[in-house]
């Protein structure tokens, strides 16, 4: 059983992602009825918050180790997140165009990292081992990214408008259930040591690779990937968005266990090998006939990655000191941002001038690099004894 406050972290986090991911299986609708057109205009729309994401993370970071405090700012980057959503709904009502409703996302994206980024870190400060702990943040991940996809399409289907809705109550309810979370930072620096700190570890650049590349995938599947199922097998998008949970739900389901594991046997079978698996995995979702048939393809992308995502995130907290923390989670949520801006753009720039299926191969195929090229870089690091 996850204690009290760790499962309360492990809520924030969860929210803040079905939040994100109520958009993903009607974002065509969505954007329509906010003033969009086509698929550069949802490309866009989910760009606009994830290039915020890239810009804030590190400086929400950087200022929880400063101030020695991390949940005022969990809170404020929470109600700040679902005052944006709140305001992206009412939009056609007030009139707004599709470039204020754009510039409103990047105030969002600004906001909700800050929640995101700094709810993980307060679940790194906690006792009980960093794999354990990075599991329940992966846990939290992957079930709001399952129900998210689930629930989402089928708001979509009521209302184009009703999952911003949704996404801004829960932002309020994370905010008011962060409140409640005590601090246990172990900061204090000043933010030009926490920058140096972070910056003079190396070893930090292989987690950062494997977080890139697996946000990466995700970013692909929550945009082509379910383009490719709405096109492919002709399903609407509720049956997209159950067919995304397929991908998710084992995504999370193994995530609390293969941390705690990683505890034990170490992060470099669960990071390498499972990084190889998965590019594979990813790539023979191609090889589905019907839908029944891709869903359960789908099921295994999410064991595999199952593998790779807590263990990743563990290392981050292996190979930094407790007062650089926040500045570190901030550096991965960096590279997993740039990595989602990477999946969106590659999966739709690719699909559209050559197809799904060169779309699946670089996916796939770049998961199957990274193992391979920071394998060794991996090894480093736990041969020193991190973990």
């Amino acid at each position: 059983m996850i204690p009290g406050e760790r499962a309360r972290l492990a809520l924030v986090v969860w929210s803040v992602l079905v939040s994100q991911v109520f958009l993903y299986p009607g974002l065509a609708e969505t954007v329509t009825a906010l003033g969009g057109s086509g698929v550069l205009d949802g490309m866009w729309f989910l760009v606009a918050e994830f290039g915020a994401f890239v810009t804030f993370a590190v400086a929400w970071g950087v200022a929880s180790d400063a101030l020695g405090r991390r949940t005022p700012l969990v809170v404020a980057g929470a109600l700040g997140g679902a005052a944006t959503y709140g305001l992206v709904a009412a939009a056609p009502t007030l009139g707004l165009p599709f470039g204020a409703v754009l510039a409103i996302r990047v105030l969002g994206g600004a906001a909700t990292i800050g929640a995101f980024s700094l709810a993980i870190t307060q679940l790194m400060d906690l006792a009980g081992g960093h794999g354990t702990n990075m599991g329940a943040a992966g846990t939290a991940i992957g079930l709001g990214a399952a129900l998210g996809a689930v629930v989402g399409g089928r708001l979509a289907t009521v209302d184009p408008l009703a999952p911003l809705v949704g996404g801004a109550a829960l932002l309020t309810a994370a905010g008011v259930l962060a409140a409640t979370v005590p601090d246990r930072s172990a900061g204090g620096l000043p933010a030009g040591d926490v920058l140096a700190g972070v910056r003079t570890r190396p070893q930090l650049l292989a987690p950062y690779a494997f977080g890139f590349v697996d946000r990466l995938t995700a970013g692909f599947f929550a945009l082509t990937g379910v383009a490719y199922l709405r096109d492919t097998f002709e399903v609407d998008a509720g049956t997209a968005g159950l067919a995304l949970a397929a991908f998710f739900v084992p995504f999370a389901v193994f995530q609390y266990p293969v941390g705690a594991l990683s505890d034990r046997i170490g992060r470099y079978r669960p990071v390498v090998g499972g990084s190889l698996l998965y590019g594979v995995a990813i790539v023979g979702v191609l090889l589905a006939p019907t839908f029944p048939i891709a869903v359960l393809a789908l099921v295994l992308v999410g064991g595999c990655g199952a593998l790779v995502a807590p263990t990743t995130m563990a290392l981050v907290t292996d190979v930094v000191p407790a007062s650089e923390r926040g500045a570190a989670m901030g550096g991965f949520n960096v590279f997993g941002s740039l990595g989602m801006l990477a999946g969106f753009l590659i999966g739709g720039v690719v699909t559209a001038a050559a197809g799904y299926v060169p779309a699946f191969l670089v996916a796939g195929g770049l998961e199957v690099l990274i193992a391979l090229v920071a394998a060794r870089a991996v090894r480093s690091i736990t041969a020193s004894g991190a973990d």
